[in-house]
């Protein structure tokens, strides 16, 4: 049974920084593509950032240069480092797991099998 839990949201003021953390549980076989994706009130999910197996790494437009997707590969925990933080940020981020070895849309919540429950993330100005 895959399993993901975020931890690490908060409140922040813009120019700030926050770590998110995702651990992880189950057949590592199912952690090929591991993302980050966002949710802000009234908005669809959007994809954040991505990482492959293979260390391969992807980010929005509207977060390179400020953020950063890590995996620690032994125990698949996943990681996103945000800096830089502006209140545009502020969402409800999740990880997110595939095992396909074919994603077609990285940014795509479609792609992606399992999920995890949320951390909040504020930035205020």
């Amino acid at each position: 049974q895959v399993r993901l839990v975020e931890s690490g949201g908060g409140s922040v003021q813009a120019g700030g920084s926050l770590r998110l953390m995702c651990a992880t549980s189950g057949n590592p076989y199912n952690f090929y593509y591991m993302a980050w994706f966002r949710q802000a009130p009234g908005k669809e999910r959007e994809g954040v950032a991505v990482i492959r197996a293979d260390g391969t790494t992807w980010y929005a437009d509207s977060v390179k240069g400020r953020f950063t997707i890590s995996k620690e590969n032994v125990a698949n925990t996943l990681y996103l480092q945000m800096n830089s933080l502006e209140p545009e940020d502020t969402a409800m981020y999740y990880c997110a797991s595939d095992p396909s070895r074919d994603v077609k849309n990285w940014a795509s919540a479609q792609e992606y099998v399992y999920w995890g429950q949320g951390t909040q993330v504020t930035v205020s100005s």
